[in-house]
C-alpha cells in the first residue's frame, strides 16, 4: 500500500510539472521576451479591431483583394491539413480547373503553381512575390487604381524568408490586404 500512495504522489507530482508548471514557465518567458508570438501573431486594423493572425491563412474572394494560395481545409486553422490526393485525383484536377478559371489564366499567361496547389498544412498565409503580381491587374482594376500603384504596394511587402540566402520572395496575403485597405 506504501507502495501504491507513493506512485500516486510521485504521478501527480509529475503531472503538476509537466502540464501546469512547465508550460506556464514557457508562456512567461514568451510574454516577457516576445508577446506578440506568444499571443497569436495577431494583426489588427488601424481602429483596433483584430482581423486575424499573420501565421495562418484566411479567405478572400473578392476582386478588390488579394487572393491567398487554396486550402484543402476551407480554411480553417483547427483541422490543418492536406488533401492528400493524388495528382490524378478527379476532385484534385477540377479544383484546380475551377481555380485556373477563377484567375482567368491561359496558355499564354499560365497560373502560377502555388496559387493552383494547395499548401500541405492548407493554412500557408505567404504566395510568392509572382503570385501577388499575377494579380495586380485584376486588384488595381477593381479599386480604380494604377497597376503600378498596386505593384509598388506588392513589392515593398516582399520579402525573402531565408534572409539573403534565399531566392524565393514571399508576401503575406493578409498584411497586404490590409495595406491595401489603407491607401488613399
Amino acid at each position: 500500500m506504501a507502495m501504491f500512495l507513493t506512485s500516486i504522489r510521485v504521478a501527480v507530482l509529475t503531472l503538476l510539472i509537466c502540464a501546469c508548471g512547465y508550460p506556464a514557465l514557457i508562456l512567461g518567458i514568451a510574454q516577457a521576451f516576445t508577446p506578440g508570438t506568444a499571443n497569436g501573431s495577431l494583426l489588427q486594423r488601424s481602429d483596433g479591431t483584430i482581423v486575424g493572425s499573420r501565421l495562418l491563412a484566411q479567405a478572400f474572394t473578392q476582386p478588390r483583394y488579394f487572393w491567398p494560395r487554396p486550402s484543402a481545409v476551407g480554411y480553417n486553422a483547427a483541422g490543418a491539413g492536406g488533401s492528400n490526393k493524388s495528382p490524378t485525383s478527379a476532385d484534385l484536377i477540377e479544383r484546380a480547373q475551377q481555380t485556373v478559371a477563377a484567375y482567368g489564366a491561359t496558355p499564354q499567361n499560365p497560373l502560377p503553381a502555388d496559387l493552383a496547389a494547395a499548401s500541405g498544412g492548407g493554412l500557408d498565409p505567404h504566395v510568392t512575390e509572382r503570385s501577388a503580381l499575377y494579380q495586380v491587374a485584376r486588384v488595381a482594376a477593381a479599386r480604380e487604381r494604377t497597376p503600378l500603384e498596386v505593384e509598388s504596394l506588392v513589392r515593398r511587402h516582399a520579402f525573402a524568408p531565408g534572409g539573403l540566402l534565399s531566392s524565393a520572395r514571399l508576401v503575406n496575403v493578409l498584411e497586404l490586404n490590409l495595406a491595401l485597405d489603407q491607401m488613399r
